[in-house]
């Protein structure tokens, strides 16, 4: 009986969230962090800082093992390369179709409000652009010379190219390869319960990330930029709950009410981090173990689409891009729109996995267009807090894609999709099975015995 009172992750990660969101601005408001106060140096930079820093740690951790062994699986799982092309094929094509619509979309809600017309906004921050690789190198680079190195950078294309080419190359050898899959198999389940592990104090550690972010940021900023703000909030949003939704209605039939309640420990998770690659773990159980999606879809939508996703950088691009044209007094047409929309689709290939990838495609557009590069320091005083938000649009695109996908290849069982509490984690779930405590220990001795 006792279980039932229990409180789901969930509800404790949003109320984690609530609370950081409180003290991070009671004290910036009350101007508690002081450079050199006690706040400051020992509960923001200290201990807010360390807590959410080694959760951070915690869930890329993960990321590179979940992501090999879970794709191997998948391959194995799939068990034909022509259907791994074609998973590959919807994947690719639905995330460039969602990032085309993203910054149309911006790009429409931007001109429409007339954001920066008439604004004098001194730029005290300078920005220097930095060079994107050129598509032909990020193309190269897919293919690692040194497969480890690539595991040790956390560089997800390389490592996705690997694991793959490692999963077909054990299904060409076909029976032989049969204790490889299954120890790939074993070592994907023992990563699922390490994510279980780390998401066990996850309320803890977003309540450290959110009130140190904020703590730091505050409102004084958003005030100066409450239009641009607010703009590109309400596309994010948009983007969210209309485009995104009606996309998985029309594209699969699943239910978009299901899916928000369901994704929301991701969207936190994400809005804390501001990383999308940190949250491939969390996304990856989500989607499989909530969404009911097979391993061997989702195995390789969700990190390809953390990769290569970027919905919500679209939108702040678009955004942006007006903003700064209009303050500029730059009239930029309809060929200048359709400039920005091809480049950002371009670039979110061209710079996939390159740290800082917003400001550098952004830097990228504004060359092409001829806005002031200098102009990306007006926003960027805001950009930490805008982009948790677009993180979170981000995961939201990678999972839908991924159900989508999965329903598309009749590989998503709609039976744990419409079970509200399928998959849900529980405090009372991460615990010792002193049942199979016992059985490995007694499998161990069996070993040494023979031994």
């Amino acid at each position: 009986m006792a279980t039932e009172n229990k409180m789901s992750l969930t509800v404790k990660v949003l109320l984690g969230m609530g609370l950081g969101i409180g003290v991070g601005l009671g004290i910036n408001l009350f101007e508690l962090n002081t450079a050199g106060s006690f706040v400051n140096v020992c509960i923001v930079d200290g201990l807010f800082h360390v807590v959410g820093k080694m959760f951070v740690n915690a869930l890329k951790m993960l990321v590179v093992p979940l992501v090999i062994f879970s794709l191997i699986c998948g391959v194995c799982g799939i068990g034909d390369i022509r259907a791994l092309g074609r998973v590959g094929g919807k994947s690719f094509a639905l995330y460039m179709l969602t990032t085309a619509i993203a910054i149309a979309t911006a790009i429409i809600i931007a001109a429409s409000s007339g954001i920066g017309k008439g604004m004098d906004i001194p730029n005290e921050a300078n920005f220097v652009g930095k060079e994107s690789p050129p598509l032909s190198q990020v193309l190269i680079d897919i293919i690692p010379s040194n497969p480890i190195n690539a595991m040790a950078n956390g560089d997800m294309l390389p490592v996705i190219f690997f694991s793959i080419l490692l999963g077909i190359s054990m299904l060409l050898v076909g029976s032989k390869a049969k204790s490889f899959v299954e120890g790939a198999e074993i070592a994907n389940e023992i990563m699922m319960k390490m994510v279980n592990v780390v998401m066990s104090v996850a309320p803890y550690a977003v309540f450290a990330l959110i009130a140190k972010a904020l703590a730091s940021l505050g409102l004084g900023l958003l005030a100066s930029l409450a239009g641009y703000v607010l703009v590109l909030v309400s596309a994010l949003l948009f983007h969210l709950f209309v485009t995104l939704m009606v996309l998985l209605k029309v594209a699969s039939g699943l239910s978009p009410a299901m899916f928000l309640k369901k994704i929301r420990n991701v969207q936190v998770f994400a809005f804390s981090t501001a990383s999308s690659n940190a949250t491939i773990p969390v996304t990856m159980r989500t989607v499989t173990k909530r969404f009911g999606a097979d391993n061997s879809i989702a195995s390789f939508t969700v990190p390809f689409g953390a990769t290569i996703n970027m919905d919500g950088t679209a939108i702040m691009q678009g955004v942006a891009t007006v903003f700064i044209a209009n303050i500029y007094n730059v009239d930029l047409g309809i060929a200048g729109y359709l400039t920005v929309i091809l480049m950002s689709v371009l670039a979110s290939i061209g710079t996939a996995g390159v740290p800082g990838v917003g400001l550098i495609m952004l830097s990228m557009v504004f060359a092409q267009v001829g806005l002031p590069i200098e102009g990306i320091g007006l926003i960027l005083g805001v950009d930490r807090l805008m982009d948790m938000i677009r993180t979170a649009v981000n995961v939201s695109g990678d999972a839908v894609v991924s159900s989508i996908v999965a329903n598309s290849e009749n590989k998503l069982d709609e039976s744990v999709y419409k079970d509200p509490n399928a998959g849900a984690v529980e405090s009372g779930n991460i615990h010792i099975d002193e049942a199979a405590e016992a059985e490995l220990s007694h499998a161990l001795e069996e070993v040494k015995a023979r031994d």
